[in-house]
């Protein structure tokens, strides 16, 4: 067999599949206080890749035009609504005012591990800061909290990589038959 490599073939390919498999789950991010704009360009590739709500940028998290997204997001950063709200706590209300159930990516207290958790119909996963994780003010207001177990000697992985693991495990589990 060999790879399906033209676009048209691709696109088709895909849209087959949705259409005999129908995700159940609207998914949405939050992308707490980021630093690095090509982690923030790659989530916008992860976010298109499952069919996102949006973005929710806060805090310094590194936003379009910026030229380093636009490099590692291949254009993704047109396709993908988003957001900016200021405040940390400030988004993970308002999100929850959007009847958004929100689940950190964070080795917490009461974490689960991503394969265990039961994902609702709308999820928002929270994504920290790459050296500081979810912030104490706005895991007081998660529902969740999910962790991917390391079977090496680091600790986590790139923090777009993380969130496309757990994002395609609740797309996965949540499809409809």
């Amino acid at each position: 067999m060999e790879a399906i490599r033209g676009k048209t073939a691709v696109r088709e390919l895909f849209k087959t599949y949705r259409r005999e498999h129908p995700s159940a789950i609207e998914i949405a991010f939050l992308l707490q206080d980021w630093t690095d704009a090509y982690n923030v360009g790659g989530m916008f590739r992860v976010a298109d890749a499952c069919g996102a709500r949006e973005l929710v940028f806060t805090g310094r998290t590194p936003t379009p035009p910026n030229p380093m997204i636009s490099v590692t997001s291949l254009g993704h950063h047109r396709r993908i609504p988003f957001r900016t709200i200021e405040h940390h706590e400030d988004a993970a209300l308002a999100l929850k005012e959007e009847g958004y159930h929100l689940v950190a990516v964070e080795i917490a207290e009461g974490a689960v591990c991503y394969t265990s958790y039961e994902y609702p119909e709308k999820v928002c996963l929270i994504l920290g800061n790459e050296e500081s994780g979810v912030y104490p003010k706005v895991m007081r207001h998660r529902d969740g909290a999910v962790f991917i177990p390391m079977y090496g000697k680091g600790r986590s992985m790139n923090v777009h990589v993380a969130a496309a693991v757990v994002a395609f495990h609740a797309l996965m589990a949540t499809l409809q038959h």
